[in-house]
């Protein structure tokens, strides 16, 4: 079993998003593990790019304030060397293609695999054009996480059996962000991927109380949240590692009592 799927096989999963090095790395490396410690399954990091075209304000502005702050890959791949002598959940990184492509794909992709990064998520590589990451990502045992969107349509079995590690599910069209409401019909896209894979799959974008997260999780394998992360560190600076693990504890809690299906 790999890492990643050791992250549903014990019910619906709780999946954090930070942005790396917002406010700080030593903060971010704190933030983590509080998550690690209040039942996050599995855990994002993202690697600040400069034009995350995926990301609402929210994300956004992070992005840049790790960027002035100095933050570079290199830097993100101590900070997890570090956290993996005592994080064992699951951990894959949020970028963009530019990020690895300029770093060079191969030395990216395999220095993932020396520090212990699980998976690699490039919201901005269209279906079509994986493989030039993909044939790297399986030599060195990194999954390639494949996003589904709304606007996938007739593509979403196609997509989902070529699928390594989880699905992610995009919620709503659009950018990151929190939202009052997830209106999309779900349960149809979810019902075309279980018909065409057996890899789970977990819902993003949009999500930020446990009422959400609840509603998302019994559509899917498990809910992911990023923004109302990013919003409290934001807000508490050094202070936000133990309001990010009540966080996670709370929204965890939402989800822990739904059966597997």
């Amino acid at each position: 079993m790999s890492n990643i799927a050791k992250a549903f096989a014990g019910g619906k999963a709780f999946i954090p998003f930070i942005t790396c090095g917002d406010p700080d790395l030593a903060t971010t490396a704190k933030a983590v593990r509080a998550m690690a410690q209040n039942g996050a399954d599995l855990i994002e990091l993202g690697i600040p790019f400069s034009d995350p075209t995926a990301e609402g304000p929210v994300i956004q502005a992070a992005n840049l304030r790790a960027l002035s702050g100095g933050v570079t890959p290199d830097k993100i791949f101590d900070l997890v060397r570090d956290l993996r002598t005592d994080v064992t959940v699951p951990m894959v990184f949020m970028t963009y293609a530019n990020v690895v492509f300029s770093y060079g794909a191969e030395k990216f992709i395999s220095a993932c695999r020396e520090v212990g990064i699980d998976g690699l998520i490039l919201p901005d590589i269209p279906f079509e054009e994986k493989e030039e990451f993909s044939d790297v990502c399986r030599r060195y045992e990194v999954d390639l996480i494949s996003l589904i969107a709304p606007t996938s349509a007739n593509r979403v079995g196609m997509i989902a059996k070529e699928a390594e590690g989880f699905i992610y599910l995009v919620s709503s069209l659009g950018v990151t962000g929190e939202r009052s409401e997830i209106t999309t019909d779900l349960t149809a896209i979810v019902k075309v991927i279980r018909e065409s894979t057996d890899v789970p799959c977990a819902i993003g974008f949009g999500i930020s109380t446990p009422e959400q997260a609840k509603q998302m999780a019994k559509i899917a394998d498990g809910a992911i949240v990023g923004s109302a992360i990013v919003r409290l560190m934001a807000q508490y600076g050094a202070e936000a590692p133990a309001h990010v693990g009540a966080y996670v504890r709370d929204m965890k809690e939402a989800v822990r009592c739904l059966s597997k299906d």
